[in-house]
Order: C-alpha cells, then sequence, then structure tokens
C-alpha cells in the first residue's frame, strides 16, 4: 500500500484554532445570535456584534475559516448560520464554565431572565421549560434513563414515548437519519440536562406547530402562549411554576 492508497490517520484536532475563532467578543456575540437555530444577514450580525459592516466581514470570515458558520445564498443576499448543530452544542458547554457577564441596563437583565426561563439551544427547547420538559418526558415514560458509567448518562425512547409522541403530532419516521435521535445538552442555566438531538428538535418543531411556543421580544427567546400552557400542563404535567 502507497501513501496515495493509506488511509488517513486520525490526528489530535486543533482545538486552539477554533478556540481563537471563538474568543473574540465580536465573534461570540455572531455565534450566540445564530446559536437559536436561524440564518441571519451579515447587518444583523454586525448589529449584534456592534460592529460595523466592515469589520463584519472579516468575522464572518475568521468564523467560515475555522468552519464554525456556513453562508447560504439568495439571490444577492448572503445569510450566515451555524454549521453544525454541534457548535450551538459547544456553545452551551462553554457557558457552563463562563463567567457571567454584568448587567448594565434594565433591557440587559430583562433579556438574561428570559433567556434563563426558555430559549432555543440551536432547534431545541433549553432553559428552565427545556428542562422541565424533559423531567416530564422522564416522568410519564416517554423516556428512560439509562446508566452507562459511573458518571454517564443515556435517554432512551420507549415504545409507550413513541405512541405518545406520535399521538401529539411528532413524525418520528422523518426524522433526520444523520443526528442522534436522543441527545442530550447540560443547560448552562440550570446545570442539568434538557432534550437535544433529532427528537428534541422535532418536539420543539411540533410544539411551534401547535403554537404553543412562539418566539420571544430577544433573539433565541421563546415563550409559551395562552393555548401552550394549558397543552403543556394537559399532555406533560407541567406546572404552572415551570411555565411561569
Amino acid at each position: 500500500m502507497d501513501a496515495r492508497t493509506e488511509p488517513a490517520t486520525r490526528t489530535e484536532t486543533d482545538v486552539a484554532e477554533v478556540a481563537a475563532a471563538i474568543g473574540d467578543p465580536s465573534r461570540a456575540k455572531v455565534l450566540l445570535a445564530l446559536a437559536g437555530g436561524g440564518a441571519l444577514p451579515a447587518s444583523a450580525l454586525a448589529a449584534e456584534a456592534g460592529v460595523s459592516n466592515s469589520t463584519i466581514s472579516a468575522h464572518l470570515a475568521r468564523l467560515r475559516e475555522a468552519r464554525l458558520l456556513t453562508v447560504e445564498l439568495d439571490g444577492r443576499h448572503r445569510y450566515y448560520r451555524l454549521a453544525t448543530p454541534d457548535v450551538a452544542r459547544a456553545l452551551e458547554q462553554l457557558a457552563l464554565i463562563a463567567r457571567p457577564l454584568p448587567v448594565r441596563s434594565l433591557n440587559a437583565d430583562t433579556r438574561a431572565k428570559a433567556l434563563l426561563r426558555a430559549r432555543l439551544c440551536y432547534d431545541h427547547l433549553a432553559g428552565r421549560l427545556g428542562v422541565a420538559l424533559l423531567d416530564a418526558l422522564l416522568a410519564d415514560g416517554t423516556l428512560q434513563e439509562e446508566r452507562t458509567g459511573p458518571a454517564q448518562v443515556s435517554y432512551l425512547l420507549t415504545p409507550h414515548g413513541r405512541r405518545e409522541l406520535a399521538a401529539l403530532g411528532v413524525d418520528l419516521e422523518r426524522l433526520p437519519r444523520r443526528r442522534s435521535a436522543v441527545r442530550y445538552c447540560i443547560d448552562w442555566a440550570e446545570h442539568r440536562h434538557h432534550l437535544a438531538g433529532a427528537l428534541g428538535g422535532a418536539v420543539t418543531a411540533r410544539l411551534f406547530a401547535l403554537d404553543w411556543l412562539r418566539n420571544g421580544r430577544y433573539r433565541r427567546v421563546v415563550r409559551p402562549t395562552d393555548a401552550g400552557r394549558r397543552g403543556l400542563t394537559e399532555t406533560f404535567g407541567l406546572t404552572p411554576e415551570q411555565l411561569a
């Protein structure tokens, strides 16, 4: 076997490159603005980062070079989004060890509290509401916890859970095969698990389709509607405190 046919050797990854790309405060703001899974133009990302349109171009190029962002063309317009759900997952994990930003205005305080209550982590529900939803799915037997090691856990979708989610209108047959069906993130605010993966995305999409959830005033923030409060209580047993 010569060098042309020899399989590529898996080497250590360049963590420093990715860390340096994320480490700039303006670029971190860009990534967090996109952490809800949507796509935004450069002008909107410049506003989020608090920089000029000319400066944002260099930041976006750096993030694309580090394979953290992709760009979509729509005619003459360009829209940027996170390259993969794993980027949002990595941001969530970094937030676990990061110091909180100082709150210097009433608007910043309101936004921070809203993010703690309920937000999107890429395409799935996070915050107190996301953690409460996972707890409810475990309590009613939709998911089953499986210990895979001393400090390792995974969640399995049960036959009962398949029936319950199908009755809610979640199409389990159309879950993307390229993503793990059932995963979790450690919620940076609650330091507990919320449901991620293809199933987390599908359940959250269904809650939006039912108009049980709507986008909030700030990017990534979501809020339950009046119909959602009733539905989440009747279907999953969530309490008024969890929905507040």
